[in-house]
């Protein structure tokens, strides 16, 4: 297990910089559900003292990503449906308020940009490269956002996303949807260029539904399998 952690070149709090490290690791499960974080261990391994360490901790368990658990101490939480569930209807609502402000704001360079990030997709489909695909999509989907210019919203939905890395690698591997999804973004790039704004929130709405439930009937299936 490898740490990127150079409390010497920041300027932040050490338990600022310890806690932004182990959130990344348990979201994209470098640290994996159910293990136990022993202090010592952990504190050696960030090369920090303990007690910025429990802050950091403390911290991450404000925000569900670890429980103290009686007898075994700090435990990474395991995502639950629930919290999934949760994470993309936050995330989605959000979105849902930047598609008028897209409409208004985007460009024919704004166009040009979504255009050829679907030209790369589309050669990852052809590949179905499914490693370079997941990112890409992501990447489409914030530069979308991103034309509205609602950087207050903008911000908090870059912090649900951090989650949505994690969730939307198990959606896009389910090949039913994954065509539909793609053929999805062609299509709102094509209402965003002709300023369909009725269009464009309807088939943003049903899109980033189906992301959700795809998410949360692959959680289910991993689930299922490991209970068998």
């Amino acid at each position: 297990m490898s740490f990127t952690f150079q409390p010497m070149v920041e300027s932040r709090p050490i338990r600022e910089i310890a806690y932004d490290v182990l959130k990344k690791a348990i979201i994209t499960g470098e640290i994996p559900a159910g293990e136990r974080i022993v202090e010592t261990e952990y504190a050696d391994r960030l090369h920090i003292s303990r007690t910025p360490l429990r802050e950091a901790l403390r911290k991450l368990e404000r925000d569900g990503l670890v429980e103290y658990v009686m007898r075994r101490g700090v435990i990474v939480h395991a995502f639950t449906s629930e919290d999934v569930d949760q994470i993309y209807t936050i995330r989605n609502s959000l979105e849902m308020l930047t598609l008028p402000y897209i409409i208004e704001n985007a460009t024919p360079e704004d166009i040009a940009s979504l255009r050829e990030k679907l030209s790369r997709m589309d050669k990852m489909m052809e590949k179905d490269d499914l490693e370079a695909l997941s990112p890409l999509a992501r990447e489409f989907h914030a530069s979308l956002t991103a034309i509205s210019g609602k950087n207050r919203i903008l911000r908090v939905i870059e912090g649900q996303d951090e989650y949505i890395r994690r969730f939307s690698a198990m959606a896009i591997k389910q090949e039913n949807r994954r065509s539909t999804a793609h053929e999805e973004h062609h299509r709102l790039v094509d209402l965003v260029e002709s300023k369909d704004l009725p269009a464009f929130e309807e088939l943003m709405k049903n899109h980033i539904e189906r992301s959700k439930e795809c998410c949360l009937a692959a959680l289910a299936a991993r689930k299922q399998n490991r209970d068998l």
